[in-house]
């Protein structure tokens, strides 16, 4: 077998012999310029910040951070061909400190031998680089000896060093939308060179449209999966994908979740906001992701209880409950079962009046608190103190009597559900429940 460092310009020449057949489509099919990149429009679209950057001939040292299969390699390699510059490739996972070096060497002996114009030192998984690791880079970077350019999945300001993070801009790659991916699928199916136009498949609207849906908004996917159906109909000596085609070679959709990075928190935050909004569709819907993804029930229970508190509140109090309930049960029975009871609670949520009034007033007794309002307690409310009148002597069970040495005004009862006759009932007790500046 030939070797060869990652960073070769040349390919070994057991690389250029392969079949073309054996090359995976999606990697077939990585767009040779620009102007065929699909997606990111945000980043390289037509007067896109990055695009226009590029259209100077400059790169900068940088990070490119999103989920799989949004063309994050790829455009890294089209950010060197644009731009003319030599590309050296090293994955952050297998680099060893003295590989690092010799990259090193290795792009500054290409910035003399391009004239001056400095290499694109290509990182994957740069998340993964340790201090010592860092350390060999940063100074060629500071000095223009190389570009550093690297992709992760894992949010940057949280994975990646700091001291590395100061010295690039983070661009966010975002998954393909539906259409974006319908238009690889339909370009893979008639490039008869690098794609299945050899195949001479007729494929339905219905069939592409089913094939980018079930891609999770990663192109790769939507690519592996088109080859397989593709091949299943033509190995059959079919010449017409179509949904029921779609249907019998492909299983279910990608579920784009991971339990311990952004999607969780991206994903719970949208139930909450749904559940705020009074959006069962959207807050079941979320809820369905979060089950699907194998989020930990607990943690889902947890905060619909939270939830009861936060943002129902006294609008409904029976919601404490039934978040109390639920949180129990879930803990009983387990899944699957469990996902019924979690249903029940988040339509509940949603569709209950809402209220952040419990949430408002001890943010304010605490801020209160935090601002020096320090009050002694009252003679009358102390445990031998004198003068203490007992409400439940009174036909009204209530008394007029001292509860804070100078009067504050913390909770103010919303104007939904429930909390309409607390703040009538506190009308009738205390004088600054008569006004909202009371």
């Amino acid at each position: 077998m030939v070797e060869r460092r990652l960073w070769d310009d040349e390919p070994a020449q057991e690389e250029t012999t392969l079949k073309t057949w054996e090359v995976p489509l999606p990697e077939r099919m990585r767009p040779k310029s620009l102007d065929d990149f699909v997606g990111q429009a945000h980043l390289v679209g037509p007067d896109a910040p990055l695009r226009r950057v590029l259209s100077t001939g400059t790169v900068p040292s940088c990070v490119l951070y999103g989920p799989p299969g949004v063309g994050k390699t790829t455009l890294v390699r089209l950010m060197a061909a644009e731009t003319g510059r030599r590309l050296l490739e090293i994955n952050a996972v297998t680099a060893k400190v003295a590989e690092l070096r010799d990259l090193v060497l290795e792009a500054r002996q290409a910035k003399s031998r391009d004239k001056g114009k400095t290499a694109l030192a290509f990182v994957d998984e740069i998340y993964h680089f340790n201090r010592q690791q860092q350390n060999v880079l940063l100074p060629a970077v500071e000095k223009g000896e190389l570009i550093l350019v690297g992709t992760t999945t894992e949010n940057p300001f949280f994975e990646i060093n700091k001291t590395l993070l100061s010295r690039m801009v983070v661009y966010e790659m975002k998954p393909l939308g539906q259409a974006d991916l319908e238009a690889l699928v339909r370009r893979a199916l008639a490039d008869g060179e690098r794609g299945l136009g050899k195949l001479e498949l007729q494929a339905t609207d219905g069939a592409v449209a089913m094939i980018a849906a079930k891609s999770g908004g990663d192109a790769r996917q939507a690519l592996i999966r088109l080859d397989t159906a593709a091949s299943s109909v033509a190995a059959g000596g079919g010449s017409l994908l179509d949904e029921a085609a779609v249907e019998r070679t492909l299983g279910v959709a990608i579920q784009r979740y991971d339990r311990a990075g952004d999607d969780h928190y991206a994903v719970i935050s949208a139930l909450i906001k749904s559940m705020r909004g009074s959006d069962p569709d959207a807050a079941v819907y979320w809820l369905a992701r979060l089950l699907a993804g194998g989020e930990d029930v607990r943690f889902i229970a947890r905060r619909i209880l939270i939830f009861a508190s936060e943002d129902v509140g006294l609008a409904d109090p029976q919601a404490m409950m039934v978040a109390a309930a639920a949180a129990y049960s879930c803990d009983f029975v387990g899944l699957p079962e469990a996902q019924l009871v979690l249903s029940e609670a988040v339509l509940y949520m949603a569709t209950a009046p809402k209220s952040n009034s419990a949430t408002s007033a001890i943010g304010s007794a605490l801020e209160a608190l935090g601002a020096g309002d320090l009050q002694e307690v009252p003679e009358n409310l102390k445990p031998r103190g004198e003068g203490y009148l007992y409400p439940h002597d009174d036909p009204r069970h209530w008394v007029p009597q001292k509860y804070l040495n100078e009067p504050r005004r913390f909770y103010r009862p919303g104007s939904i559900g429930y909390e309409t006759q607390l703040a009538e009932r506190m009308r009738g007790f205390w004088k600054r429940f008569s006004s909202e500046e009371g």
